[in-house]
């Protein structure tokens, strides 16, 4: 039977099976595939890869692999440029805007507290998070390899780690988000933005003793709920700067 070659590189090797990692692989070719086909039917996103190469020519996803090709497939370059050859990965976004599947609450939840716009859902199916990914070019963070093989999706990341801590910063590294945190500025609720508001227009909702000890309001844009430098503001602090810190050790 015919067959091809295959070598995935770097982080790309996080998809393959332990033991088979870094190493060439010589897969059976049974009929006339695409190289996106061919990358996704051994277990790797076609978001994560920017580079293919055919026997050593740079090709998009839609070549058709040949018998006896030897297909090299790269992650994302940081810092080698290859502006002259054919990336597969689209642009980066304007602006990082993200949608989150239904296993990343409390990474949502972080995201939306160093100021990214980010939508969650608890009950969304993988259709609908595919579909607003690509109609509202949303990066669409997931820990489901399936979600990110849609061909509707163009900007996804398949998140690695296990703690949501973790994971934020994991996607703050990926997408080099550290310069554009703008923390408190979006609802942990709803996503919306929040405004300052004086003391008189929110004191009818306040406690008393919050009326007491605190002098500084904002107001949800979107559910209009009302917040305050409370007890949990600290911990919220503490968080943000280790993000900036662990970022700033790299």
């Amino acid at each position: 039977m015919d067959a091809v070659t295959v070598r995935f590189y770097a982080e790309l090797n996080d998809f393959r099976p332990r033991g088979r990692r870094q190493a060439p692989l010589t897969v059976p070719l049974a009929r006339r595939t695409s190289v996106k086909d061919l990358i996704e039917s051994l277990g790797v996103p076609h978001t994560e890869v920017d580079l293919i190469l055919a026997n050593g020519v740079s090709v998009d996803f839609r070549y058709l692999v040949q018998p006896g090709d030897h297909i090299s497939v790269y992650p994302v370059f940081e810092s080698i440029d290859i502006t002259p050859l054919v990336r597969v990965r689209p642009r980066p976004l304007r602006e990082p805007r993200f949608v989150l599947d239904t296993h990343l609450g409390k990474l949502a939840a972080y995201l939306r507290l160093l100021g990214f716009d980010t939508l969650y859902r608890n009950d969304a199916d993988d259709t609908t998070l595919a579909r607003i990914s690509a109609e509202q070019r949303r990066i669409l963070l997931t820990r489901d390899r399936g979600l990110l093989k849609r061909a509707v999706v163009t900007h996804g990341y398949y998140i690695r780690a296990d703690a949501p801590r973790a994971q934020a910063l994991e996607v703050v590294r990926r997408f080099d988000l550290a310069p554009l945190i703008e923390p408190f500025g979006r609802c942990l609720r709803c996503n919306s933005r929040l405004r300052p508001v004086p003391t008189a227009a929110v004191l009818d909702r306040l406690p008393p003793r919050t009326q007491r000890d605190f002098h500084e309001f904002w107001v949800c844009e979107g559910c209009d709920r009302v917040f305050w430098q409370g007890s949990h503001y600290a911990h919220l602090r503490q968080l943000v700067a280790q993000i900036q810190a662990l970022r700033g050790k790299e």
